[in-house]
């Protein structure tokens, strides 16, 4: 994801996140003024420092409990940046488990299906009010700053962020990220790990209205935090966890789905009692 957008190869990458890049190897991949790249790249969210002649994502050096992450989630129209658009977002930013923010709004759009509008609830009626993507996105860009970008199934809302941004004329997103899906994965035993069963599974969010933003965004803030209590002691740094989330061993997942089985239960003692 960041490779292309970097015009660093992998192994540079992995060495920001770790090590550290010398000046050398940043020159011959990167032809511009460096000065100048870092500023645009902190722009796109990414901050790179220089360490005892080494550079490294600043990421590298936050506590966990001083850095800022932005836990968000879109809806959308359709799965394809290229045909489609995102019609609501929502995010709240976190430093040390406390909400200090948070951003929500539709995006007017003409042309919503029935399918979506059965998932998410949410009309072209419902947002003709509502503010053009341009709009919400510059807005929403200036929000997000260089915090670290936090999403269940990071991928799917980073990346059609990302392109969406391109759509419009600005430059695409470079925030470290962390997937929550992949962090649970790792931190928390479940049947499944789709957000609307680990809400059912582990009581996260008695509100929920799944597939809207904002509502979604709260389940994946009390998810992520329940993941940073079973976190592994040697997790300390934003990068440590991002590193955990992609390369620590996943929990084995029970044989049969508890909740099915809860059910089956209860419905069995009612029987017996009536």
């Amino acid at each position: 994801m960041l490779s292309n957008d970097l015009h660093l190869d992998a192994k540079s990458i992995a060495k920001l996140s770790s090590k550290g890049l010398c000046l050398e190897s940043l020159r011959k991949q990167i032809r511009e003024d460096l000065d100048f790249t870092f500023e645009l790249w902190l722009s796109q969210g990414l901050h790179i420092v220089k360490q005892q002649g080494s550079f490294f994502f600043n990421t590298k050096f936050i506590p966990l409990e001083d850095a800022t992450f932005c836990i968000v989630d879109i809806e959308t129209n359709g799965s394809k940046v290229d045909k489609h658009q995102i019609i609501e977002i929502g995010a709240i930013k976190v430093k040390n488990g406390i909400i200090t923010d948070r951003f929500e709004s539709l995006v007017r759009c003409s042309e919503i299906n029935k399918h979506i509008t059965m998932i998410t609830g949410i009309t072209v009626e419902d947002t003709l009010n509502a503010p053009k993507l341009k709009d919400v996105l510059y807005e929403f860009k200036t929000f997000l700053g260089d915090a670290v970008f936090v999403a269940h199934d990071v991928k799917f809302d980073y990346k059609f962020i990302s392109a969406s941004l391109q759509k419009i004329g600005l430059e695409t997103l470079l925030n470290r990220s962390v997937c929550s899906l992949a962090l649970a994965e790792r931190t928390l035993e479940s049947y499944r790990y789709a957000l609307f069963y680990l809400n059912d599974f582990f009581h996260l969010n008695p509100h929920a209205t799944h597939h809207r933003a904002m509502s979604d965004v709260m389940t994946t803030y009390e998810l992520f935090k329940l993941s940073l209590k079973n976190i592994d002691k040697n997790v300390k740094t934003v990068e440590d966890l991002i590193k955990f989330s992609k390369e620590a061993k996943r929990l084995k997942r029970p044989k049969f789905d508890p909740l099915i089985v809860k059910e089956d239960t209860e419905d069995d003692t009612q029987i017996k009692e009536s």
